[in-house]
């Protein structure tokens, strides 16, 4: 079903899917882990090779030092920003495929849904034991790209997913793409002062509200 609406429930339906198929049966988290350690470096590779902007093919070749200092240096702040990276990179080209099987205002609402569910399953604590689960599950020993660890900071796959897809999805208009990710930057870092009364924040909002306001200055005369 190439460029169907269907599509667009995907990112929502994700985060439901892993949240109560985790609380059902724990032992899915192994799965999903392997899952990750196996898709993301190939697709890492594909975005620095064909997707980031100013890369070139050879660019791909990048993904294998990155893996290596993954696995080798676990531990350290090098190896959490080369699993970072790997993770973050996958991610665009997720997001790259959801804008190109999407319709755009379709895909839109797909990004809201995801966030508002984001919100409603960790203001009901719903989520938090499940992405604990998922967060500590390793693919014995070998680096872990299910969850973004970087120092004492640490992000879910499904938030970095969005924010690529949300980048993805606007890079029709550098600019706008900018300002989008300006935007996120302000929203995100306002957001976080939330930390000093809850522990856990669902980072999909920042996401989906930069992307619409992003919407509403384009659609505003002048």
């Amino acid at each position: 079903m190439p460029n169907s609406p269907w599509w667009a429930i995907v990112p929502a339906a994700s985060i439901v899917v892993v949240v109560f198929g985790i609380e059902a049966a724990p032992d899915s988290a192994d799965i999903l882990t392997w899952l990750a350690l196996l898709t993301a470096p190939p697709l890492a590779a594909f975005a620095l090779g064909w997707l980031v902007h100013g890369t070139a093919p050879v660019w791909a070749l990048l993904a294998v030092p990155l893996f290596v200092l993954a696995w080798a240096s676990q531990e350290s702040l090098a190896g959490e920003t080369a699993a970072t990276l790997l993770s973050g990179l996958a991610c665009i080209a997720l997001g790259w495929l959801m804008v190109s099987v999407v319709p755009a205002d379709w895909l839109r609402w797909g990004i809201y849904a995801m966030a508002a569910i984001d919100a409603v399953l960790i203001a009901a604590e719903l989520l938090q034991d499940p992405s604990a689960v998922l967060s500590a599950a390793a693919p014995g020993g070998l680096p872990r790209f299910q969850v973004l660890d970087f120092g004492a900071a640490r992000m879910g796959f499904g938030d970095a997913f969005l924010a690529a897809t949300v980048g993805c999805l606007l890079a029709y208009d550098r600019r706008l793409q900018l300002r989008a990710a300006a935007l996120l930057a302000v929203l995100a870092l306002s957001f976080d002062l939330l930390f000093f009364a809850v522990d856990t924040l669902p980072a999909t909002v920042p996401v989906a509200l930069a992307l619409f306001l992003s919407d509403v200055f384009r659609r505003s005369p002048g």
